[in-house]
């Protein structure tokens, strides 16, 4: 008799959201006295990495970084803050946006990228497994539902063309 796993219980956005804070420390700049990109999708993926672990419960993997855009610089001696949030999920696979954000002084914040990775819960032998149903509370978070369905189904087509 094969037994059948149930289904694990459904969560809500805010239980998985995360934020983190990285300093930009002078090993971190560029020769421009700015951060390097490369050190700032690091920071992103840890983040998406908290996120869609605390969602499924499980270990995780980055399967695609799908979207990301800098917007402006991050200039030496500032404060990076990392906000990460779950925008849709599939069966195994769950899409995190991240912000990250330049903190000023004063405590203004300004908006410098923005990411959406896709990441996948495994199993005790790291096989894809089924993760929550996501509980969207607020007409942002349905939004950012529905524009989630929207990249998973161009993903898709990306994928299909390239074979």
């Amino acid at each position: 008799m094969v037994k059948k796993m149930s289904e694990p219980a459904a969560k809500h956005v805010s239980d998985s959201e995360t934020e983190q804070i990285q300093p930009v420390f002078y090993a971190q700049l560029n020769s421009q006295n700015r951060l390097f990109g490369g050190q700032l999708v690091a920071w992103i993926d840890i983040v998406a990495g908290a996120v869609a672990r605390r969602h499924s419960n499980r270990c995780v993997t980055t399967a695609e970084i799908d979207n990301l855009q800098f917007k402006a610089p991050v200039p030496a001696d500032s404060l990076v803050v990392l906000h990460g949030r779950l925008t849709c999920v599939g069966r195994t696979s769950m899409e995190v946006r991240v912000d990250s954000y330049v903190e000023e002084v004063s405590g203004k914040r300004k908006l410098v990228n923005t990411a959406y990775l896709v990441l996948v819960a495994l199993d005790e032998n790291g096989r894809p497994t089924p993760v929550p149903r996501l509980i969207c509370d607020t007409p942002q978070e349905k939004a950012e539902w529905a524009a989630g369905e929207k990249r998973r189904e161009l993903r898709r087509l990306r994928r299909s063309e390239s074979y």
